[in-house]
Protein backbone atom coordinates (compact mmCIF):
# COMPACT_ATOMS: atom_id res chain seq x y z
CA UNK A 1 0.00 0.00 0.00
CA UNK A 2 1.30 3.46 -0.88
CA UNK A 3 1.20 5.37 2.40
CA UNK A 4 1.70 9.09 1.84
CA UNK A 5 3.55 9.57 5.12
CA UNK A 6 6.37 7.46 3.67
CA UNK A 7 7.10 10.26 1.18
CA UNK A 8 7.21 13.15 3.64
CA UNK A 9 7.95 14.15 7.22
CA UNK A 10 5.23 13.95 9.86
CA UNK A 11 4.93 17.42 11.40
CA UNK A 12 6.52 17.56 14.87
CA UNK A 13 4.71 18.67 18.02
CA UNK A 14 6.62 21.96 18.02
CA UNK A 15 5.02 22.92 14.69
CA UNK A 16 1.64 23.24 16.45
CA UNK A 17 2.90 25.47 19.28
CA UNK A 18 1.78 28.60 17.47
CA UNK A 19 -1.08 31.05 17.70
CA UNK A 20 -3.84 29.79 15.37
CA UNK A 21 -3.66 33.04 13.40
CA UNK A 22 -0.05 32.15 12.59
CA UNK A 23 -0.50 28.39 12.23
CA UNK A 24 -3.58 28.44 9.99
CA UNK A 25 -1.93 29.75 6.79
CA UNK A 26 1.14 27.56 7.47
CA UNK A 27 -1.10 24.47 7.34
CA UNK A 28 -1.97 25.18 3.71
CA UNK A 29 -0.41 22.55 1.40
CA UNK A 30 0.33 20.17 4.27
CA UNK A 31 -1.11 16.69 3.72
CA UNK A 32 -3.63 14.94 5.98
CA UNK A 33 -3.03 11.18 5.83
CA UNK A 34 -5.08 8.23 7.06
CA UNK A 35 -2.49 5.68 8.12
CA UNK A 36 -4.97 2.78 7.99
CA UNK A 37 -5.57 2.88 4.25
CA UNK A 38 -3.43 5.62 2.65
CA UNK A 39 -6.21 8.12 1.95
CA UNK A 40 -4.66 11.57 1.77
CA UNK A 41 -5.59 15.15 0.96
CA UNK A 42 -3.65 18.39 0.67
CA UNK A 43 -5.04 21.17 2.89
CA UNK A 44 -6.27 24.06 0.75
CA UNK A 45 -8.57 25.94 3.16
CA UNK A 46 -8.53 26.61 6.92
CA UNK A 47 -10.14 28.75 9.62
CA UNK A 48 -8.63 29.85 12.94
CA UNK A 49 -10.48 29.80 16.29
CA UNK A 50 -8.97 31.81 19.13
CA UNK A 51 -10.38 30.56 22.44
CA UNK A 52 -11.60 33.11 24.97
CA UNK A 53 -10.93 35.98 22.51
CA UNK A 54 -13.28 34.51 19.92
CA UNK A 55 -17.08 34.30 20.47
CA UNK A 56 -17.31 31.75 17.63
CA UNK A 57 -14.87 29.31 19.26
CA UNK A 58 -16.29 26.30 21.08
CA UNK A 59 -13.79 27.10 23.86
CA UNK A 60 -14.95 30.71 24.30
CA UNK A 61 -16.75 30.08 27.60
CA UNK A 62 -14.18 27.66 29.00
CA UNK A 63 -13.53 23.95 29.16
CA UNK A 64 -16.39 21.45 28.95
CA UNK A 65 -16.64 17.74 28.28
CA UNK A 66 -17.41 18.46 24.62
CA UNK A 67 -14.48 20.80 23.92
CA UNK A 68 -11.88 19.39 26.35
CA UNK A 69 -9.52 18.31 23.55
CA UNK A 70 -9.16 21.96 22.45
CA UNK A 71 -7.31 22.72 25.68
CA UNK A 72 -4.40 20.41 24.91
CA UNK A 73 -2.14 18.71 24.40
CA UNK A 74 -1.44 20.39 21.06
CA UNK A 75 -1.04 18.47 17.81
CA UNK A 76 -4.21 16.48 18.37
CA UNK A 77 -7.50 16.32 16.47
CA UNK A 78 -10.54 18.04 17.94
CA UNK A 79 -13.58 16.48 16.24
CA UNK A 80 -17.08 17.77 16.84
CA UNK A 81 -20.60 16.99 15.61
CA UNK A 82 -22.63 19.80 14.07
CA UNK A 83 -26.21 20.29 12.84
CA UNK A 84 -27.00 16.83 14.18
CA UNK A 85 -25.47 15.19 11.11
CA UNK A 86 -21.89 16.25 10.29
CA UNK A 87 -18.42 15.76 11.78
CA UNK A 88 -15.68 18.40 11.47
CA UNK A 89 -11.96 18.08 12.23
CA UNK A 90 -9.70 20.69 13.83
CA UNK A 91 -6.01 20.87 14.69
CA UNK A 92 -5.34 21.83 18.34
CA UNK A 93 -2.56 24.42 18.65
CA UNK A 94 -0.86 27.05 20.84
CA UNK A 95 -0.04 26.03 24.38
CA UNK A 96 -1.91 23.60 26.58
CA UNK A 97 -4.86 25.39 28.13
CA UNK A 98 -5.36 28.00 25.38
CA UNK A 99 -8.41 26.39 23.79
CA UNK A 100 -7.09 27.25 20.32
CA UNK A 101 -7.66 25.30 17.12
CA UNK A 102 -7.66 25.50 13.33
CA UNK A 103 -10.57 24.03 11.40
CA UNK A 104 -9.58 22.10 8.28
CA UNK A 105 -12.15 23.35 5.76
CA UNK A 106 -11.12 21.71 2.48
CA UNK A 107 -8.67 19.23 0.98
CA UNK A 108 -7.39 18.50 -2.50
CA UNK A 109 -7.57 14.69 -2.73
CA UNK A 110 -4.19 13.17 -3.55
CA UNK A 111 -4.41 9.45 -2.69
CA UNK A 112 -7.06 6.83 -2.00
CA UNK A 113 -9.72 8.54 -4.12
CA UNK A 114 -11.54 5.25 -4.67
CA UNK A 115 -12.05 4.97 -0.92
CA UNK A 116 -13.16 8.59 -0.72
CA UNK A 117 -15.79 8.02 -3.41
CA UNK A 118 -16.98 4.93 -1.53
CA UNK A 119 -17.41 7.07 1.59
CA UNK A 120 -19.02 9.97 -0.33
CA UNK A 121 -21.34 8.42 -2.88
CA UNK A 122 -22.96 11.80 -3.63
CA UNK A 123 -19.72 13.32 -4.94
CA UNK A 124 -19.88 13.72 -8.72
CA UNK A 125 -16.22 14.61 -9.24
CA UNK A 126 -12.91 14.92 -7.38
CA UNK A 127 -13.61 18.54 -6.44
CA UNK A 128 -16.75 17.57 -4.51
CA UNK A 129 -15.02 14.92 -2.41
CA UNK A 130 -13.49 17.24 0.21
CA UNK A 131 -14.64 20.83 -0.53
CA UNK A 132 -16.03 21.57 2.91
CA UNK A 133 -15.28 20.48 6.49
CA UNK A 134 -18.14 17.97 6.71
CA UNK A 135 -17.42 16.55 3.26
CA UNK A 136 -13.74 16.01 3.94
CA UNK A 137 -14.53 14.38 7.28
CA UNK A 138 -16.86 11.99 5.49
CA UNK A 139 -14.38 11.31 2.67
CA UNK A 140 -11.56 10.65 5.16
CA UNK A 141 -13.82 8.73 7.61
CA UNK A 142 -13.19 11.20 10.43
CA UNK A 143 -15.80 10.95 13.19
CA UNK A 144 -16.17 11.15 16.94
CA UNK A 145 -13.95 8.13 17.46
CA UNK A 146 -11.00 10.27 16.32
CA UNK A 147 -11.63 13.11 18.79
CA UNK A 148 -8.33 13.55 20.63
CA UNK A 149 -6.34 11.56 18.08
CA UNK A 150 -2.62 12.33 18.03
CA UNK A 151 -1.51 13.85 14.72
CA UNK A 152 2.18 13.37 15.59
CA UNK A 153 2.52 9.87 17.03
CA UNK A 154 -0.94 8.50 16.34
CA UNK A 155 -1.77 5.39 14.35
CA UNK A 156 -4.86 6.85 12.65
CA UNK A 157 -4.26 10.32 11.12
CA UNK A 158 -1.10 12.40 10.74
CA UNK A 159 -0.20 15.69 9.07
CA UNK A 160 2.73 15.49 6.67
CA UNK A 161 5.05 17.99 4.99
CA UNK A 162 5.85 16.55 1.57
CA UNK A 163 8.02 19.49 0.56
CA UNK A 164 5.26 21.63 -0.96
CA UNK A 165 5.59 25.07 0.67
CA UNK A 166 2.69 27.03 2.07
CA UNK A 167 1.60 29.71 -0.42
CA UNK A 168 3.37 33.04 0.01
CA UNK A 169 0.14 34.94 -0.62
CA UNK A 170 -2.85 32.89 0.49
CA UNK A 171 -6.26 34.49 0.16
CA UNK A 172 -7.50 35.78 3.53
CA UNK A 173 -11.23 36.35 4.13
CA UNK A 174 -13.85 36.34 6.84
CA UNK A 175 -15.03 32.99 8.16
CA UNK A 176 -18.06 31.15 6.77
CA UNK A 177 -21.41 30.13 8.25
CA UNK A 178 -21.07 31.80 11.64
CA UNK A 179 -23.60 33.78 13.64
CA UNK A 180 -20.95 35.27 15.96
CA UNK A 181 -17.65 36.97 15.08
CA UNK A 182 -18.41 36.43 11.40
CA UNK A 183 -16.50 39.60 10.59
CA UNK A 184 -13.15 38.22 11.81
CA UNK A 185 -10.84 37.70 8.79
CA UNK A 186 -9.54 34.37 10.05
CA UNK A 187 -10.04 32.15 7.00
CA UNK A 188 -7.26 31.38 4.52
CA UNK A 189 -7.19 29.39 1.31
CA UNK A 190 -4.91 28.57 -1.60
CA UNK A 191 -5.58 31.08 -4.38
CA UNK A 192 -7.15 29.59 -7.52
CA UNK A 193 -7.60 26.16 -5.95
CA UNK A 194 -10.73 24.50 -7.39
CA UNK A 195 -11.03 22.38 -4.24
CA UNK A 196 -11.99 25.06 -1.70
CA UNK A 197 -15.50 25.21 -0.26
CA UNK A 198 -16.40 28.71 -1.40
CA UNK A 199 -14.74 31.68 -3.08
Amino acid sequence: MNVWSDTGAVLPRAFYRRDPLVLAPLLLNKVLVCRHDGRAGRIVEVEAYHGSDDPAAHSYRGKTRRNAVMFGPVGHLYVYFTYGMHWCGNVVCGDDGNGWAVLIRALQPVAGLDLMYAARSRAKNDRQLCNGPARLAQAMSINGAQDGGDLVNGDAYVLVDDGTPAPKRPVQTTRIGLSKAAEYPWRWYVADSPYISKK
